[in-house]
């Protein structure tokens, strides 16, 4: 395959990193475990036209695709932004323009490219059980169940919910008004939610989708935590040019030089995984094991660069008003969502067991 960038995904990832810059403050951010959403941002960032670009025509779309949404991601994760992008554009918008019809893009499609709404996706990690199950009454279905730590929950106006149904499974389409939704902290926002039915009426099934959603939702990880990991990994370097000690810069040091080379070449594993993974994936061929390595590799590799950047900067790095610590939190959370490094080896071996070829 062929690594080099895409026009169109230089082209947005300069809008977008253009936008963030100017608007993501600490001030914006607020303090460590508050917000977890920026409607403001959200809102600059669809009229920007960065919502739409990679969604297709048909919805109201620019026509582009996977590989320009993880452009958009990774600079998101770069400026740790609180804008639900991958919920509600590479999971939610993107499963219901590829699955729904021109009903439902108008009802839940157009709102999020305005960025007027937000759309979560209730999925459970690699190997875990439903939190949901499915009866079907009448014209539709009746949903009972709860998922905790549903991201950006706490703010969605519509759910999509995988729920287990006559030995399989569907994922439905919910309006906010019929779930549960008490919000919750999590390690650096609080953004997330448990998300309860009881009996809940649907009328909406997107079908079996639920892989569909798990591997476009595991690649959209691992682009923002690639930006996470490099701009963590920039700011590190930088402090260690100008921090002194003992008389001299602490990036002097073999040690720390050595800690430095180490989280470069993570960086770039995870750089490498995730455009082998999506491109994949975009182009429509086999790419579960490669998707599980880049996770594996964004779990992995995002837990040492995050621990190399904290332990460098030494106490600063841990206190939770520094602007490190924000990266992280974040690397932090992305390492463990829809399934940690141990999560991943063990899909990996199923997947090679089935086809050991």
């Amino acid at each position: 395959m062929d690594f080099t960038l895409t026009e169109a995904q230089q082209d947005l990832a300069s809008l977008t990193r253009r936008i963030l810059t100017d608007k993501v403050t600490p001030d914006m951010l607020g303090s460590h475990g508050s917000g977890g959403f920026d409607a403001p941002l959200w809102t600059a960032l669809a009229q920007a036209g960065v919502v739409d670009a990679a969604l297709p025509q048909s919805v109201g779309g620019g026509g582009f695709g996977l590989l320009e949404q993880c452009s958009v991601l990774a600079e998101i994760g770069r400026a740790v932004a609180p804008v639900p992008y991958l919920t509600s554009v590479v999971l939610g918008a993107a499963a219901v323009a590829e699955f729904g019809d021109g009903r439902l893009a108008e009802r839940w499609v157009v709102p999020v490219l305005r960025g007027d709404h937000v759309l979560a996706v209730a999925l459970p990690d690699y190997g875990v059980p439903c939190g949901f199950t499915a009866e079907a009454d009448g014209d539709g279905w009746r949903l009972t169940g709860a998922q905790t730590a549903v991201p950006f929950g706490a703010f969605a106006h519509g759910f999509l919910v995988e729920a287990a149904i006559d030995g399989g499974r569907q994922v439905f389409l919910l309006d906010a008004d019929s779930v549960t939704v008490s919000p919750q902290r999590t390690v650096d926002h609080a953004d997330a939610a448990l998300v309860e039915l009881s009996g809940a009426k649907a009328t909406v099934s997107l079908g079996d989708i639920g892989e569909w959603l798990r591997l476009r939702g595991t690649i959209g990880v691992c682009a923002q935590q690639l930006g996470v990991v490099e701009r963590a990994l920039e700011l590190t370097a930088a402090y260690a040019r100008e921090r002194k000690q003992f008389g001299h810069l602490i990036g002097s040091f073999q040690a720390v030089r050595q800690r430095l080379a180490d989280a470069y070449v993570d960086v770039e594993a995870v750089r490498l995984t995730l455009w082998q993974a999506a491109w994949r994936l975009s182009e429509g061929l086999p790419a579960a094991e490669e998707v599980a390595t880049a996770k594996f590799w964004a779990a992995e590799a995002g837990h040492r660069v995050a621990h190399t950047a904290v332990h460098v900067h030494g106490g600063g790095g841990i206190d939770v008003d520094h602007t490190l610590h924000r990266y992280f939190v974040a690397a932090k959370r992305l390492e463990f969502t829809l399934g940690g490094a141990t999560a991943q080896l063990r899909g990996l071996g199923d997947l090679l067991a089935a086809d050991p070829a």
